[in-house]
């Protein structure tokens, strides 16, 4: 078997890296501050994410093919070629439901990123095959290599961007995740040698290097307008001034609802949502507690949540809204956690229910 010398363009193979860096940023950005969002919001933002990042794990294997260079000209089937892009994209989103919608663990990271790091794999390995008149040969010894490496590097990477959701944890983790898909690929070249393949297996129609390479400009496209508006986002939401933000005629919505009413003495008074540490529900009604008083709330915690949405308040469990401004500290169990407020010098406590943790973790900066 005579194996076919191969060598890099240099530019493509940094082009590669910088489409791997912008789908990171962009991924990883579109889910940050979620667990505030309804439920709908959320399961669109994580798909969003995992577009971009399953998307830009694509592009970057495909800019990086197109710098390969063989003495061959080269085909791919467009059927497999497309497969690959649907599997990154489907891992990669089952991943950011682990970390998103279950509560945040060191086994759920640990898990989410060696899903992540399958899922390099499976896109690489399955995009190689799409190769035609060129086949890859493998070793047992580079495929062991390349999946040790996709699960490390993609565990550290998800370790970093979700230890703490900071925008230095963001910025670091885009590091990670985008070198980390980056050498993932390179390591599962290096141990790939290519053989000429005389005759045609095709699924689906043949894509020359010029289709391809279309393709793949389209989707970078996508990714770098997507970059520039989480990019926009990122840097409004880092506190740098005012002008980052938007104009006064579109912050005034979110405005309405700062005053929670309360009956006391036969009279409503109303009270200043941010003053209140958190509601519990008491009945067809609820309880304000806000320093050493607590109020009667003819709403019920229903229609706390929806009238204080989008607000400070979050539900942590069933029967209780909090203010994560107003916690002192939290303490996590086993399978739940518990809230604590300082109010009239006394220590109070409300329950978190276990489906609730991530959304309170990530609230306070955890």
């Amino acid at each position: 078997m005579e194996f076919l010398e191969y060598s890099h363009n240099l530019w493509l193979v940094v082009a590669s890296l910088s489409v791997s860096l912008v789908a990171a940023f962009t991924g990883f950005s579109l889910t940050r501050g979620i667990a505030a969002q309804p439920v709908a919001m959320r399961k669109l933002s994580v798909t969003l994410a995992a577009v971009a990042l399953g998307g830009g794990i694509w592009s970057m294997h495909f800019v990086a093919m197109l710098g390969l260079q063989l003495p061959i000209p080269i085909y791919y089937d467009a059927m497999i070629t497309l497969g690959s892009a649907l599997i990154a994209i489907l891992m990669v989103g089952a991943a950011l439901l682990l970390l998103h919608f279950y509560p945040r663990t060191r086994a759920s990271l640990t898990a989410a990123g060696c899903v992540i790091g399958l899922g390099i794999v499976a896109m690489h390995y399955l995009g190689m095959s799409g190769l035609q008149l060129c086949r890859a040969v493998y070793t047992l010894p580079g495929v062991v290599f390349a999946v040790l490496a996709a699960c490390g590097l993609s565990v550290a990477a998800i370790w970093v961007a979700y230890g703490q959701r900071r925008p230095r944890n963001i910025l670091l983790g885009t590091l990670a995740f985008g070198s980390a898909v980056f050498l993932v690929h390179f390591a599962a070249v290096f141990g790939t040698r290519f053989v000429a393949e005389p005759t045609v297996q095709e699924i689906g129609p043949l894509m020359g290097n010029e289709v391809l390479a279309l393709g793949v400009l389209i989707s970078s496209f996508v990714l770098c307008g997507a970059f520039l508006l989480t990019g926009v986002t990122f840097l409004a939401q880092g506190g740098k001034g005012e002008a980052a933000m938007p104009v006064e005629a579109e912050v005034k919505p979110a405005q309405v609802m700062q005053r929670i009413p309360y009956e006391q003495h036969g009279q409503t008074h109303f009270i200043d949502a941010r003053d209140v540490a958190f509601l519990r529900a008491e009945g067809h009604y609820t309880l304000l507690y806000a320093g050493p008083n607590k109020h009667f709330c003819a709403w019920s915690i229903t229609e706390a949540e929806r009238r204080l949405s989008p607000g400070p308040f979050l539900k942590v469990h069933r029967s209780y809204l909090v203010n994560p401004a107003h916690v002192s500290h939290f303490e996590r169990r086993k399978d739940n956690g518990l809230c604590h407020f300082r109010l009239g010098g006394q220590d109070v406590t409300t329950p978190v229910s276990r489906s609730r943790l991530a959304e309170l973790r990530e609230a306070l900066g955890l």
